[in-house]
């Protein structure tokens, strides 16, 4: 499991007082970046991923000030494609997950994973949460 730690800056708090809708999936996006790096996957190097389905669901809301915690999960990786999930807490609480598919992407076209990166996200891989690939009801 990968771990990404943040605190919520004040320009992030909206009209309510707390975490604003956009900032939980800015969030989420560091928390792939950090997964990307981890597997080897560099944007210097014309590799990263592009995503193609996202399903966030927003599930406390989070202070201003607050320190997360967002702790990724491979759900399968294929030759070219790869879902995970981002789950996002303060303290011990969970506020917000994220599922995605995203594909690999080598100077602007998918192309398949090189096998390092393949090999490092299938060692995050875990069993889906029971909220991954439900549909809006």
């Amino acid at each position: 499991m990968l771990e990404y730690r943040d605190t919520v800056r004040d320009e992030w708090i909206d009209y309510n007082g707390h975490l604003s809708e956009p900032f939980y999936v800015m969030v989420f996006g560091f928390a792939t970046t950090a997964m990307m790096g981890d597997a080897g996957i560099d944007p210097n190097d014309g590799n990263s991923l592009y995503t193609v389905e996202a399903h966030v669901r927003y599930l406390r809301e989070v202070a201003p000030a607050a320190e997360l915690k967002v702790t990724t999960v491979v759900l399968d990786v294929g030759a070219k494609k790869v879902r995970f999930c981002h789950e996002m807490y303060v303290g011990d609480t969970l506020v917000a997950t994220e599922e995605l598919l995203a594909l690999h992407v080598r100077d602007g076209t998918t192309a398949p994973f090189p096998e390092h990166a393949r090999e490092r996200l299938r060692h995050h891989l875990s069993p889906a949460p029971d909220y991954a690939g439900r549909a809006i009801s």
